[in-house]
C-alpha cells in the first residue's frame, strides 16, 4: 500500500496525506456481520468521564471479526474491505458450508485465495495452524495467548511477530516492540504480515481530521492553572517540567499520579512468560 498525498487546495490539506485504497475490492460491508457501534464518549455506566479527550465523530458501524476460526474450517476470501474501527484491513471469506467470516487481511492476501486452518495446513499466507506446526524463523500475526481464546496478540496495521525458539512446551515469539515472549504451542496464529502497512506514514494534517475520528483537543497541564495541574501555575512564562530548577520533579497526571517513567507493569501473573522485556531490547 502506498500513501496518497493530497492536492493542496486548503491550508489544511497542505501536507496531508491519506490511505491508498488501491486493495479494497467493495465499500459496501456484509449486513449480517456489522452492528451500529454506540458512542460512549469515554464514559461509565455513572456517566463519569474515564478516559480524556473522546467525544463526537462521524457515525460507525462495528464489524464483527472472528478472531478464532474453527479447526478444519476452508475458505475462500471473497472482498477485501475497510474497517473504521482498526487500522488493518479486513477479508471477508465465505466457507464451505456458505457461512461468512470477517479475518484480518494479510499484506499479501487477494480475492480468490483459498485459506485454511488446522495443524496440518500448508504454510500459505493467510493460513492458521498451531505455533507447534510453523518452522523457527516464520513471521506470524493474530496470535492467541490462550489456547481456544482467539487472537491477541500482532493485529495492527503492518506488524508481525517472529518465531525464534521452541522450547519446554512453550514458542518464543519477538514481538513488535522488541518483547521477547513465551506463548504455549497449541496456540494459533496466522501466517504471514497484517496488511496496510503504510498507516504508521499518514499525516493527519488538520484538527478536523481527529474531530471526525472521536478525538477531541487535548491541553498541556503546565498552560492550566495550578488548581487545575499538578504542572499549572507560576509567575508567568514558561516552566518545563523534570529539567533545571524543576530537577526531580516528576511528571505526573491531573491526580498526582506519576507519569512518563513510572512503572505500571508489576507483580503480573505473566511475568515469567517474558523471556526479555521490550524496555531491555530498548537498551540495547
Amino acid at each position: 500500500m502506498a500513501v496518497r498525498t493530497i492536492k493542496p487546495t486548503t491550508p489544511g490539506q497542505r501536507g496531508m496525506t491519506t490511505q491508498d485504497f488501491a486493495q479494497i475490492t467493495t465499500k459496501k460491508p456484509l449486513k449480517s456481520l456489522t452492528r451500529v457501534k454506540q458512542k460512549r464518549s469515554g464514559r461509565n455506566n455513572q456517566g463519569r468521564i474515564t478516559t480524556r479527550h473522546q467525544g463526537g465523530g462521524s457515525k460507525q458501524f462495528y464489524r464483527l471479526v472472528n478472531f478464532k476460526l474453527p479447526v478444519g474450517i476452508e475458505a475462500k476470501v471473497e472482498q477485501i474491505e475497510y474497517d473504521p474501527n482498526r487500522s488493518a484491513r479486513i477479508a471477508r471469506i465465505k466457507d464451505s458450508t456458505g457461512k461468512y467470516h470477517y479475518i484480518l487481511a494479510s499484506d499479501k492476501m487477494r480475492v480468490g485465495a483459498k485459506i485454511s486452518v488446522g495443524d496440518d495446513v500448508s504454510l500459505d499466507n493467510g493460513n492458521r495452524l498451531p505455533l507447534k506446526s510453523i518452522p523457527l524463523g516464520a513471521v506470524v500475526h493474530a496470535i492467541e495467548l490462550q489456547p481456544g481464546k482467539g487472537a491477541q496478540l500482532a493485529r495492527s496495521a503492518g506488524v508481525n511477530a517472529q518465531l525464534t525458539a521452541k522450547e519446554g512446551g512453550y514458542a518464543h515469539l519477538k514481538l513488535p516492540s522488541g518483547e521477547v515472549r513465551k506463548v504455549l504451542l497449541e496456540c494459533m496464529a496466522s501466517i504471514g504480515v497484517v496488511g496496510n502497512e503504510q498507516h504508521q506514514n499518514i499525516k493527519i494534517g488538520k484538527a478536523g481530521r481527529n474531530r471526525h475520528k472521536g478525538i477531541r483537543p487535548s491541553v498541556r497541564g503546565v498552560v492550566m492553572n495550578a488548581v487545575d495541574h499538578p504542572h499549572g501555575g507560576g509567575d508567568g512564562g514558561k516552566h518545563g517540567i523534570g529539567g533545571g530548577k524543576n530537577h526531580g520533579f516528576a511528571p505526573r497526571t491531573p491526580w498526582g499520579q506519576k507519569t512518563l517513567g513510572y512503572k505500571t507493569r508489576t507483580r503480573k501473573k505473566s511475568n515469567n512468560l517474558i523471556v526479555r522485556s521490550r524496555s531491555a531490547s530498548k537498551r540495547r
